[in-house]
């Protein structure tokens, strides 16, 4: 099949496509035998390997801490590429969230020494990390976080659980997130780094799902971390949360983006090669309005998603409104046009092992993860509504 369209924004530079397309020719080498599909494990570590070596997990983080150096636009190129050519969605999932929720938070808001400390592991892929905001009664609200962060001499003892946590079961080290008390609501949340065999810790059995992602739930029982692993300032733990999200946000919308291409390109491919009553199904009108309905859908989120990154690249401090708009339309898009893929391909779209089929498991759970769609339309609300001009103040603010 034809490589897939560049996206279509104009600020794509000739190296970044270049890019694009190096990581989209190394995804197609991971052939299906290194490619785990069985729900017993996670991801194939030869898999995550052979993404290190090609310098995948570390593109966000400066050089000098070992990572690639990568802008935000050319990072979330590489996640779409990534995610158009690699038949593991698990595997693209798992790599986008070990960069944006522990490696960047740690170049964020970590100290010298705690840059020093995990960084060049986390890059080079021999340690894997996750973050730990979900609990069992507080998902996209974080606010009703009930884990606690005791303060102790030298340092915290955490106490609580989080669930739903992506890497889990693999990883080497959590951000965690829990109540230390400095204020009510968020301004009482403060982030740590925790070793994943600090004692006290344990990480339940892993959460089957729809398809095979590494989520686990993860317990902290008398967990003790000294103050040298709190991550950034007292308090500052939804500060963290909120920052990493942003970005997170719009990064899922690229991953999402490289499933809708690639369920585009086995549409188009599958309309001009199957016939139908005599000839190529994409003769068929009903064919040609899908095919419409998907390519216009796929450059709308191209568009979104760029235009986050692009902004962050400029400097941005924090572009939620912008992250929501491009998680939700993406990954809401990225349905539907999967979905017409299925649905064009017949009795093969439903067949397993058919590359339709799998992208219809995978890309189901990316309107849940990281913010339903759903609380992407509040935060976009609630941004439309803080931001209107000659307008005082909305009360819950």
């Amino acid at each position: 099949m034809k490589a897939a369209a560049l996206p279509v924004i104009e600020w794509v530079t000739p190296e970044q496509a270049e890019f694009y397309e190096s990581v989209l020719g190394f995804a197609r080498t991971l052939p299906r035998d290194v490619l785990s599909r069985d729900r017993s494990e996670t991801f194939s570590r030869e898999a995550w390997n052979r993404c290190a070596e090609f310098g995948i997990q570390g593109m966000p983080i400066p050089a000098e801490f070992g990572g690639g150096g990568a802008d935000v636009v050319t990072t979330m190129l590489g996640l779409e590429a990534l995610g158009y050519g690699c038949d593991d969605g698990g595997l693209v999932f798992s790599i986008n969230a070990h960069m944006w929720t522990s490696e960047v938070p740690i170049w964020t808001f970590g100290t010298a020494d705690q840059r020093d400390r995990w960084l060049a592991g986390l890059c080079s892929g021999k340690h894997i990390g996750c973050h730990t905001i979900t609990e069992p009664e507080a998902g996209s609200d974080a606010f009703g976080m009930k884990s606690i962060a005791r303060p102790v001499p030298g340092g915290f003892v955490l106490s609580g659980s989080k669930t739903f946590i992506t890497n889990a079961p693999v990883a080497d080290l959590l951000i965690v997130f829990a109540r230390s008390g400095e204020a009510p609501g968020a301004k009482g949340l403060s982030a740590f780094v925790v070793d994943a065999d600090a004692a006290g810790l344990r990480i339940a059995e892993r959460i089957e799902t729809i398809t095979p992602h590494p989520l686990a739930t993860v317990d902290f029982d008398g967990v003790r971390v000294p103050v040298s692993q709190r991550l950034g300032a007292p308090g500052e733990g939804f500060k963290v949360a909120m920052a990493t999200l942003d970005i997170f946000r719009a990064t899922v919308g690229a991953a999402a983006l490289g499933f809708a291409r690639r369920a585009l390109d086995e549409s188009i491919e599958r309309a001009a090669t199957r016939k139908l009553f005599g000839a190529p199904l994409g003769d068929l009108q009903l064919t040609q309005s899908a095919l419409a309905d998907s390519a216009t859908e796929v450059d709308a989120a191209a568009l979104l998603v760029y235009r986050a990154a692009w902004q962050k690249d400029r400097g941005a401090t924090r572009i939620t409104r912008e992250a929501a708009m491009a998680k939700m339309f993406a990954t809401e898009a990225a349905q539907r046009v999967v979905d017409r893929a299925v649905q064009l391909h017949g009795a093969f779209g439903v067949t397993k092992g058919v590359k339709v089929e799998e992208l219809y498991r995978e890309i189901r759970a990316l309107r849940i993860y990281e913010g339903a769609t759903e609380v992407q339309k509040i935060v976009i609300a609630r941004e439309a509504l803080k931001n209107r001009p000659g307008k005082p103040a909305l009360a819950a603010e």
